[in-house]
């Protein structure tokens, strides 16, 4: 994956505004922003280079906690 991003590459971005217990009581699960995150990445299926990532950011974290965590991947999925 250190191909250079063109401009066909699409980018899905999803930000939660309450915590998950809104979330679980509202719509029965807590992975409600990762569910969203999946339906946006399918739409944008075969935009350009085969690689894919998620990424995630905590706002508002301490001073010496971790606030980015990503998976990255190449893999092709066919």
């Amino acid at each position: 994956m250190s191909d250079e991003i063109k401009h066909e590459c699409g980018l899905a971005f999803i930000r939660l505004r309450k915590p998950f217990s809104f979330y679980l009581q509202k719509y029965g699960t807590a992975l409600y922003g990762l569910n969203k995150l999946y339906l946006l990445m399918e739409k944008q299926h075969n935009r350009g280079q085969d690689g894919a990532g998620v990424a995630s950011v905590k706002l508002n974290i301490e001073p010496g906690h971790p606030f980015l965590h990503r998976i990255r991947s190449n893999i092709f999925f066919a």
